[in-house]
């Protein structure tokens, strides 16, 4: 399965978090980290909800990068 994952910086962390998983969030000290801790944090989220017999979201979300004049 694939997820959508917002990464946003901090003033000294990254934090990770997937729109179809609510309360799946990471953070890290740096993006690559809160990568990996963000790609368990759903594996672990998924095995939960397997495991408790809930239904496994789909995945709905996208994203899209827009330039806008600042």
């Amino acid at each position: 399965m694939k997820y959508a994952v917002v990464i946003e910086q901090g003033e000294s962390s990254y934090g990770a978090y997937v729109p179809d998983l609510p309360g799946c969030v990471a953070a890290g000290e740096t993006r690559e980290e809160a990568i990996k801790l963000i790609q368990e944090a759903v594996e672990f989220h998924i095995q939960g909800l397997k495991e408790d017999g809930e239904d496994i979201p789909a995945s709905t979300s996208s994203i899209e990068i827009i330039e806008v004049a600042a």
